[in-house]
């Protein structure tokens, strides 16, 4: 991965935690000026040192990526400290469960806020940065591929990620930007979890046996690691990915096959 990324300069939403953390870490191991963006300061720091640890270089600024004021003055900021912008990641998302005809809470908002304006106000910021040749990928999930009874928000969000990248591929192809969406399956992240703690509680069993049932869909068996993620992102990044754009790439342990 070293030098793959240098002298590039990439932003990460969501960078101090799970994915977005990883695809940070790999990021700066190649060589690119790494800018985290989060709601919450104190990972930031954490993933920020770990970074510079490495011999790494890296900033961090602390925003809401559903607040339009606050991510683009994040954006600018970022781009104002490396002297630029070559990458956006478009990581930063919630997750949980909103149903519509079940009953449960009422999260739309909350989570279509982040997970799909976060997307649009931070993409509209980075794009008066990134100059030709850039780079955009945003993290979607395999729930952007198929639905989840009582996921109706979340499942709505990330399919609007990839239908956002595709329009957004057509818009940038002129500057020879490329964008592309990344679709997780089940990652091993705290998110992951919670999740999982979910489905143990709503089929009335344990957190074991829920994990067993979840990863009995993954035809691999196992769930994804979140290094493996920023690899991916990482050559969605590089130049040999210079020919790909418009494309939700599901990495999931074989859980979608489309």
């Amino acid at each position: 991965m070293s030098g793959q990324l240098e002298g590039k300069r990439a932003v990460v939403t969501g960078g101090g935690t799970g994915i977005g953390q990883a695809i940070s870490a790999v990021l700066g191991a190649a060589g690119a000026q790494v800018a985290l963006i989060g709601r919450r300061h104190d990972p930031l720091v954490e993933t920020a040192a770990a970074i510079r640890d490495r011999g790494g270089k890296a900033h961090k600024f602390t925003a809401d990526v559903g607040d339009r004021a606050q991510i683009t003055a994040a954006v600018d900021a970022a781009a104002d400290a490396m002297g630029g912008l070559d990458v956006l990641v478009n990581n930063a998302g919630v997750g949980g469960p909103n149903g519509c005809a079940l009953e449960g809470p009422d999260r739309w908002q909350e989570i279509l806020r982040t997970n799909l304006d976060g997307v649009f106000f931070t993409t509209r910021a980075a794009l008066r940065h990134i100059g030709t040749g850039g780079r955009v990928v945003s993290i979607s999930s395999v729930l952007g591929r198929f639905g989840v009874p009582g996921y109706t928000a979340y499942c709505a969000s990330k399919h609007g990620v990839i239908g956002f990248t595709k329009a957004l591929a057509l818009e940038l192809a002129p500057r020879q930007i490329t964008a592309n969406a990344v679709c997780p399956g089940w990652t091993d992240t705290v998110m992951a979890k919670e999740g999982m703690q979910g489905i143990a509680k709503a089929m009335g069993t344990s957190y074991e046996e829920a994990r067993r049932s979840a990863l009995a869909e993954v035809p691999l068996g196992r769930m994804i690691e979140p290094v493996e993620i920023g690899a991916l992102v990482l050559f969605l990044c590089s130049p040999l990915a210079s020919g790909m754009t418009g494309q939700a790439i599901s990495h999931c342990g074989g859980q979608v096959m489309w």
